[in-house]
Order: structure tokens, then C-alpha cells, then sequence
């Protein structure tokens, strides 16, 4: 009996082996690829009245080994040299048609290389292509049917994800966020790759009016020169000038009124400047125009100081703002919009700026008028006026080509709007408080008035005559 459980002991000892040798191989011998979850590919639409743009985010290890064309050595300098036969293989793969089957057209543009990371996936080489796709006249360009197959025809494992990035008709405008579609991949069932079907839904000018008074009033709120050119202008408003220093005060109203025109000329200002460059579609280069409201921040700190331009604040700013209207322009242009569109998004974006600005000198008017009167004003004015130079000076450096860390520091304060608001709030809540306070101090208390004299005798009689 000895001799058949030994052979049976070892029987079952070599089985045990070979399960665990098995995966033990497998995993060891496996490449370092397999060891995470592979990137995949990513789609992002931006749908226009009459075309929608694709650009696509390609892993560069799963493009070469799909299309053929090697990669693995080829910088952003040597691309041009695949660039045509890049382009070729994107547009036999990407086939979108509408929903009775019609195609579109496909037009594939720029390439370029970039380095990138997904989720749990580690560093990647990727390429980025853009395309343009055009439907036939008079279809609806937000229900079609996306034939793609790139890369996923031949790596089976491989996945493409859809995205919106802009959809104006849809208010989706700011670019902030990205809104799924779907996921194209193979079917193991058929081995196929189907279509995927994109149904944007109802979209309109209302839609996308609202969204650009909501993207124009964020465009104000977060940008941190905007409101430091008006808020410096403002600060020396409620003083009066002599010579080249600021002495005394010109009274509630007078600074009211100097208040009002400021704002009132700047927003003039950028709004005719706003109109004529987005209608007109002017390519005007943004680094001038940049360096030229970093100026304007500095002119109006030094101000802030010693009188430049005392009673001409209002033309100031008017002429200023015409290159702050410039800057607005631009978010306008990088949506690439219709006629009809643009007009639209011109009248929603400049509403929205005017009402966060007009909700942001009312907020600040408090605060102006009772600093103006307070013995700590001037070492407060100097200390805003410093501070708002500082960040001018490092802006003007930046945008001329030399980066530095204040510009950076400058920029990022426009990230804390929510405390920012707050700030203003309780310090405009407590301006008024103490204006109403000292006031109400400041009157007589009419029980404590002595008592009018009677009338003399002659009056009375007088008085008893009539």
C-alpha cells in the first residue's frame, strides 16, 4: 500500500507545481506595459452652428502599433516628417454621417507631440490632432452617428472616450469642464467596432446668451488687472488735489460724482472697444494688448500716489479701457462663433461684466468714502498703491517675456473670488454702520434743544388784532 500513495503524493505535488509556475511565469515574463491600466484615447467635440471640430488624444505606442507609421522615435521637430501619412490614416478611420447614413466631411489639420498622464496609467508620449467636421448643407449638426475606429481596430483592448468640450447652443461655453458622451470599443459579440450615436439635444440662443453672462461676469470677477485698474482709480476719488499731493476731502457728492464717471468712462470704454474688436474679428496679438493694461495698473498706482491726472480720472480710464475691452475680446474670438452667435455672445458677455462691476463699486463705495476720512487714509492709500504697482510691475515683466513669481502670486489671487466677495461685503456692511453711527451722533438730540422763547407782548396783541 506504501507504493501507490507515494506515486499519488507525488502526483498531486507536481499538479500543485505546475498551477503555481504557470501564473508565476506569466506575471514575471509579462512587459511593464501590462502591469497598469493602458491610457486610452480621447475625443473632444467643439460643436459650431455649421461644423464640429474633434481633437484627439492619441497614446503614441498604440497609434504606431495600429497605423503602421513608427513613433517611437520621432520628435516635435521630425513630425512633419509623418505628418501626411498620419493625416491619411486618421481620416480612413474617423467616419461620422448623419443619422440617414449621409457622410461628412473630414479634414484633418495641426499634429503635434505632448507628454501627458492618465489616471493610474503613468507618463505617455501622446499625439494630438485636430479635425474638422463638416456635415452636408442643412443637417443638424447635433445628432449624427460617429464612425471611429482609430487605434481600437487593431488593438482590440484599446477604448476612445467621447467628450463636449464647447457647445454654445447648449450654454456649455467656458471650456472649464467636459460633458461624456460616450465610449467607443470593440464588440468581442461581432468584432466590430459600432458607430456611436451623439444626440446633443435641443440647443438655443438663449442658452448660450445666458452662459456668456455668466462666463462674462466670471471673466471680471477672476480677473484679478481688470478690477485693480478700477478699484486703484477709484481709491484716490473721494481726495481732493494740490499741487502734486493729495490733501483734504472733496465731499460726499463731489466723490460720488468723480466715482460714478470713472466707472461710467471705463465701462464706455472697453465696451466700444469689446464691439469693434469681436465684430470686426480683428486678429489683434494679445501680448501688447497685455502689457498694455499691466501699464495702465502701474499709471493708475502711481496716481493712487501723487496726483498725474487729478479731475481727468474719467478720460483716463476711458482711454484704458479701450485696451482692457481689446483683452475681453479675445475670449470671444477663441470660440470661433457665427455672425449670429457672436452678436449675441458680445450683448450676453458685456452684461455680465457690467453687472459684476457694478456690483463690485457698489460694494467697495462704503469702504472709499469712510477710508477718505479716516487719519489712517494716507498710510492705507500708499499701502494699496504699493501693492497694486507691485503686482503691475510684475505683470508688465511677465508679459514682455520675463516671467516671475510675482505675476504668478497676482494671478492666483483671482482664484479666491468667494472670500474676496466676502471681504467686501462685511467691510461695505461695516462702512455704512459707522457712517450711519457718526452721523446719527453728530445730530443734536432734540430733547436736550432749548425750549423757544415766548412771544414778546406786542406780539400777542398783535397776534389778538389779526
Amino acid at each position: 500500500m506504501t507504493g501507490p500513495r507515494n506515486w499519488l503524493t507525488i502526483a498531486l505535488r507536481w499538479v500543485a507545481g505546475i498551477a503555481f509556475a504557470v501564473p508565476a511565469t506569466l506575471l514575471l515574463g509579462a512587459s511593464p506595459a501590462a502591469a497598469h491600466p493602458m491610457p486610452h484615447s480621447v475625443v473632444q467635440l467643439d460643436v459650431y452652428q455649421t461644423s464640429v471640430t474633434a481633437r484627439l488624444e492619441l497614446p503614441v505606442d498604440d497609434l504606431s502599433r495600429a497605423s503602421g507609421i513608427d513613433l517611437s522615435d520621432t520628435t516635435r521637430a521630425t513630425l512633419s516628417l509623418k505628418a501626411e501619412a498620419l493625416r491619411t490614416y486618421l481620416a480612413e478611420h474617423i467616419h461620422p454621417a448623419t443619422t440617414r447614413g449621409k457622410a461628412w466631411q473630414v479634414s484633418v489639420g495641426a499634429l503635434s507631440l505632448s507628454s501627458t498622464e492618465q489616471t493610474s496609467t503613468g507618463p505617455y508620449r501622446e499625439l494630438v490632432a485636430e479635425a474638422v467636421l463638416t456635415p452636408p448643407v442643412n443637417t443638424d449638426v447635433r445628432r449624427f452617428t460617429f464612425g471611429y475606429d482609430v487605434i481600437v481596430h487593431q488593438v482590440i483592448t484599446h477604448t476612445a472616450l467621447v467628450t463636449v468640450r464647447q457647445d454654445w447652443a447648449a450654454g456649455h461655453v467656458d471650456g472649464a469642464g467636459t460633458t461624456q458622451v460616450g465610449t467607443i470599443g470593440i464588440d468581442t459579440r461581432t468584432m466590430t467596432v459600432p458607430a456611436l450615436t451623439v444626440d446633443l439635444g435641443h440647443g438655443s440662443a438663449w442658452h448660450g446668451f445666458l452662459a456668456m453672462v455668466k462666463l462674462g461676469g466670471n471673466h471680471i470677477l477672476t480677473g484679478t488687472d481688470h478690477l485693480l485698474f478700477l478699484l486703484i482709480l477709484l481709491l484716490p476719488a473721494p481726495l481732493a488735489a494740490a499741487g502734486r499731493r493729495w490733501h483734504g476731502l472733496v465731499g460726499a457728492r463731489p466723490a460720488l460724482g468723480r466715482i460714478s464717471r470713472i466707472t461710467l468712462a471705463f465701462t464706455a470704454g472697453h465696451s466700444a472697444a469689446l464691439a469693434i474688436t469681436a465684430l470686426g474679428r480683428l486678429d489683434i496679438p494679445g501680448w501688447p494688448v497685455e502689457a498694455f493694461i499691466a501699464a495702465s495698473i502701474l499709471v493708475g498706482a502711481i496716481h493712487a500716489i501723487r496726483p498725474l491726472f487729478p479731475g481727468k480720472e474719467a478720460l483716463v480710464a476711458g482711454i484704458f479701457g479701450l485696451g482692457h475691452g481689446m483683452a475681453f475680446s479675445f475670449v470671444l474670438s477663441e470660440m470661433h462663433l457665427s455672425t449670429g452667435q457672436l452678436v449675441t455672445s458680445l450683448l450676453g458677455f458685456n452684461l455680465g461684466i457690467e453687472l459684476i462691476q457694478l456690483l463690485l463699486v457698489c460694494l467697495a463705495l462704503p469702504s472709499l468714502l469712510v477710508l477718505a476720512r479716516l487719519r489712517a487714509q494716507p498710510a492705507l492709500r500708499l499701502t494699496g498703491a504699493v501693492l497694486t504697482g507691485t503686482a503691475a510691475l510684475g505683470w508688465l515683466a511677465d508679459r514682455l517675456g520675463m516671467p516671475n513669481p510675482v505675476a504668478r502670486a497676482a494671478d492666483s489671487a483671482g482664484s479666491h473670488t468667494t472670500p474676496m466677495l466676502a471681504a467686501l461685503t462685511v467691510t461695505a456692511l461695516a462702512s455704512t454702520a459707522w457712517t450711519l453711527f457718526t452721523r446719527r451722533q453728530a445730530q443734536p438730540d432734540p430733547a436736550e434743544s432749548p425750549a423757544a422763547p415766548p412771544p414778546r407782548r406786542e406780539e400777542r396783541h398783535g397776534a389778538t388784532r389779526l
